[in-house]
């Protein structure tokens, strides 16, 4: 209307310098994900009605720069007690296992399909492993493993979505995001199917083979 306003300097300032904050502030990229951030939001988790009969969540152990990937099924009583992965005697076997391809296990990094312990150590329900895997795909994708060792059917199934059975699985190279993907039984299965173990380490040396070839 033609009528002039005066604005103070200082207000003119603040007003000028706010904005440019604001936009400064809006333009900052989303924070990255971590390790923390991702064990943080994993201890407390209750997507799933595992939450209500575990004793702890089980997150994964290991060197968080491998170049391996062993990811299994789901915890046990053992796991579920200690908060690790694979202590049990499956365990003792998969560490015996990963010695006789000259690894030891604080050169890999060992992680579950689901993070809590299905009750009476039955296999992962469909709904469990879909609200679970997300947090291992994340994992994934923190570590950037050169080769990733599946143990078992679930997890073979899980991570490859596929409803083969692991006999027509194993012995032959997968790819998931260009990364290889070698099944091998579970340690747990071996211990009861001694006449596998010959098999087993035919898959671990195609690993190993896969993996020189890098």
């Amino acid at each position: 209307m033609g009528i002039d306003v005066w604005v103070p300097r200082a207000f003119s300032d603040h007003a000028q310098t706010t904005a440019s904050d604001v936009v400064a502030d809006s333009a900052q990229p989303e924070p990255l994900d971590s390790w923390e951030a991702l064990q943080a939001e994993v201890a407390p988790c209750t997507k799933c009605d595992l939450c209500k009969t575990r004793t702890q969540t089980v997150f994964g152990s290991g060197n968080k720069n491998a170049d391996w990937m062993i990811i299994g099924e789901g915890p046990g009583q053992n796991e579920d007690q200690q908060g690790l992965p694979f202590v049990g005697k499956a365990g003792l076997l998969l560490t015996e296992m990963l010695r006789a391809i000259g690894l030891d296990r604080e050169e890999v990094f060992i992680a579950n399909i689901v993070k809590c312990r299905p009750p009476a150590n039955r296999d992962p329900k469909p709904i469990e492993i879909e609200t679970c895997k997300p947090y291992l795909i994340r994992q994934m994708a923190l570590l950037k493993p050169k080769i990733i060792v599946v143990l078992g059917r679930v997890a073979a199934q899980a991570l490859l979505n596929t409803d083969e059975p692991i006999s027509k699985l194993r012995g032959k190279i997968h790819t998931l995001n260009d990364t290889p993907v070698v099944v091998v039984y579970h340690p747990a299965y071996l211990l009861r199917s001694l006449l596998d173990k010959r098999k087993a380490w035919t898959d671990l040396k195609l690993a190993l083979q896969t993996y020189k070839t890098l």
